[in-house]
């Protein structure tokens, strides 16, 4: 039990050791500038590759062409206008039916002779005979003559005017001059170290 308790005595006071020891700082440590750091464990391992050296930003890549406008389409031909019709010939007047002729005036009874006056009545005379009615001799006018002449149709002249001449250019779509831009410059040359690492003759090995 003695032993056990030694020895656990012993591992703990050897780890605590070990402890201070790696937190004191050492002869060549940084914190004792400006002597130099000590040298890699294995002195056979080449030392650190330098950092990358980042890759240039990409080129970006050049706009996309863009599409030319459409082209317009022309404007559609106006229609001529409908021709319009003649006007219509005007029927002729319709010819006025021949005056009726009249009808001949009725013979007119002739006038009564006036009674005379009452006489006693003297022996009758005998009556003179009639004189005789004259034949009716009635001309009816003629009709005048009929002359009518419709007056001819005008002529008709119409003439469409003609589409006016369509004279429309496409503009010519702009030249596209693309630029690429210029590269970036080179990244600065790295600043040497101000405290070069001067490296020595290995050290004797270290004892832990």
């Amino acid at each position: 039990m003695g032993k056990m308790g030694s020895s656990m005595a012993s591992l703990i006071l050897a780890a605590l050791i070990a402890i201070v020891s790696l937190s004191l700082p050492s002869e060549t440590s940084a914190h004792n500038y400006p002597y130099p750091s000590p040298p890699p464990i294995y002195p056979h391992h080449p030392p650190p590759h330098p950092p990358h050296h980042p890759l240039p930003p990409h080129h970006p890549l050049p706009p996309h062409h863009p599409l030319p406008p459409h082209h317009p389409l022309p404007p559609h031909h106006p229609l001529p206008p409908h021709h319009p019709l003649p006007p219509h010939h005007p029927l002729p007047p319709h010819h006025p039916l021949p005056p009726h002729h009249p009808l001949p005036p009725l013979y007119p009874h002739p006038p009564h002779h006036p009674h005379p006056p009452h006489h006693p009545h003297p022996p009758h005379h005998p009556h003179p005979p009639h004189h005789p009615v004259p034949p009716y001799k009635y001309k009816s006018p003629p009709p005048p003559p009929y002359k009518y002449k419709s007056p001819p149709p005008p002529p008709y002249k119409y003439k469409s005017p003609p589409p006016p001449p369509y004279k429309y250019k496409s503009p010519p779509p702009p030249p596209y001059i693309y630029k690429s831009p210029p590269p970036p410059p080179p990244p600065p040359a790295p600043k040497p170290h101000p405290h070069p690492y001067i490296y020595a003759s290995p050290p004797p090995p270290y004892h832990y």
